[in-house]
Order: structure tokens, then sequence, then C-alpha cells
């Protein structure tokens, strides 16, 4: 029973430690590699780990989220859309080119147009949904960039005593000129 309550003991005693000892290299370290995961599991996420992290004066990363959501919806919705428009103009084209079919049957809309013009409608809705797979895909690797330089930021110090001045100088005892002096103290 004695080494039960000793064993017992130890173990929680020596994982008490640890814990306080993660928890200090936690608050002295912000993880950037974290904030750029969490953004590429759920958008945004890492701009909301970057902004709880930040100094209470400092809280700025959380406004991006709504816009993140805006531009990766609007981003999707265009790919949607034009690959849906596209394979209905590729359906009616098909049954043009391939049964004895009425243009405009199944999509009255398009009885106007004449095969050519079916095919360029076709290839322009091809073109627009690659460029917004380009979009998305843009767009999220932005939000991935942010999240990853947001987290460089938080622990960035911008403190009163940078100073910037010039001054005027003898060179070589003989040549007049201009001295840059940068303090980072």
């Amino acid at each position: 029973m004695k080494r039960l309550l000793f064993l017992c003991f130890f173990i929680s005693s020596a994982s008490f430690g640890q814990d306080t000892l993660a928890v200090q290299d936690s608050v002295k370290q912000h993880s950037i590699r974290k904030a750029i995961l969490l953004s590429a599991v759920v958008p945004g996420a890492g701009q909301i780990y970057n902004h709880t992290a930040m100094p209470k004066g400092q809280k700025k990363a959380f406004w991006k989220v709504p816009l993140i959501y805006a531009a990766l919806g609007t981003s999707t919705y265009f790919l949607i859309r034009n690959e849906q428009e596209q394979k209905r103009l590729k359906k009616e084209y098909n049954n043009r080119a391939y049964l004895s079919y009425i243009p405009g049957d199944e999509f009255p809309d398009l009885a106007p147009y004449d095969d050519a013009g079916i095919l360029t409608l076709y290839n322009q809705y091809l073109n627009w949904r690659d460029l917004s797979i380009l979009a998305v895909g843009a767009f999220y690797l932005i939000q991935l960039a942010d999240a990853g330089v947001e987290a460089h930021f938080v622990s960035f110090d911008v403190s009163e005593d940078l100073s910037f001045t010039i001054d005027p100088v003898i060179m070589a005892y003989r040549t007049p000129g201009l001295s840059l002096r940068l303090n980072f103290h």
C-alpha cells in the first residue's frame, strides 16, 4: 500500500512539473507553424490564433476572417456556377451534334445560338471556370501567408527607443559628408 501511494505521489508530482514547464514555454513562444497549420485546416483559424496571442493593445487580426470567407465563398460560388454552365452548354452542343434534336428543346434560352455560338460560350465558361479555380487557390494561399506573417509580428517589439539621426561629418579630415545613425535600444 505504501508503495502504491509513493508511486501515485511520484507520478503526480512529475506530471505537475512537466505541465508548468509546458505552460512557461507556451507563454514565451508563439508558434508560427501552428498558425499556418490552423489556417490550412480551417481558413481564418490562424488569424484568430494570432489575435489571441497578441498583447492587449495590439489585437487586430480577427477582422480578416470575414474577408477571408467572403473571398473564398465568392470565388467558390463563381467556380460552381461556371462549372454548371459549361456542363449545360456541353450537353446542348452534344444533343445538337449527335441527335435529331431541335435546338432549344431542353434549354430554351440557348435556341437563338447556332452550334458555333454554343461552342464559343462553352469555351468562355471553361476559361472562367479555370480562372475561378486559380482564384480559390490564390485566396487560400494568401490567407496562409497572412497567418504566417502575422504570427511573426506577434512578438515584434516596436519601442519608443528607436531613433534615426543624420549628422554632418568630415571624412578623411577634408571631405564633408553626412553620417546616418540608427539606434535600436
